[in-house]
């Protein structure tokens, strides 16, 4: 949520416009789509993946979800 309120922020100072504001909410929304995938995977196993989660988190090799939302690039 940081980055969009974050936009929000940008939007309201001005220094973004509507639709950049709505390609972040996008981002926002495909990135809880890569981390709903990797919870769904995983099944009824939840305490596995909340280990994971932390372990990872504990690391600092916890996945970057936001980046993992981000739109993909066509090559033309």
């Amino acid at each position: 949520m940081q980055h969009v309120r974050e936009g929000f922020a940008e939007y309201d100072a001005g220094r973004i416009d509507a639709f950049e504001l709505d390609d972040l909410v996008h981002q926002y929304k495909r990135a809880t789509i890569e981390l709903w995938k990797f919870c769904v995977v995983s099944g009824s196993q939840l305490d596995l993946v909340a280990r994971t989660l932390e372990h990872w988190r504990v690391d600092k090799e916890e996945p970057d979800w936001w980046d993992r939302g981000a739109p993909r690039r066509r090559d033309r």
